[in-house]
């Protein structure tokens, strides 16, 4: 998996702003969307012993991604970057498993 430098600093900017250096960012998969399979990110303190962990060292901090054993099967590859445009801010996840994905870019099918 590769945790750009941009979605890394998106990332220590928000976990500055909720005061806790502890937060970690995980990215996951659920069943659901409207392409079968939905990705979702939340913050977590823990790091699971199955996890994935993905550190990316900016503005000297170390900042971490992580992934669950089953969402990984789905994220191998993957790339987690975070842009701004005309059309907002967000988090992208260019996935090379994903076959087809929703207008949204939330969502994607591995078939």
């Amino acid at each position: 998996m590769i945790f750009t430098d941009n979605a890394a600093k998106k990332v220590l900017e928000l976990i500055q702003e909720e005061g806790n250096l502890n937060l970690k960012l995980r990215a996951y998969v659920t069943g659901g969307g409207c392409s079968g399979f939905q990705y979702g990110f939340t913050f977590d303190e823990a790091i699971q012993p199955d996890d994935t962990v993905v550190i990316n060292h900016v503005l000297a901090h170390d900042v971490y991604l992580l992934v669950d054993p089953l969402s990984l099967s789905y994220l191998t590859g993957a790339e987690i970057d975070y842009e701004e445009d005309i059309e907002g801010e967000r988090f992208v996840i260019r996935n090379p498993n994903a076959k087809t994905t929703c207008g949204c870019g939330s969502s994607f099918s591995t078939e």
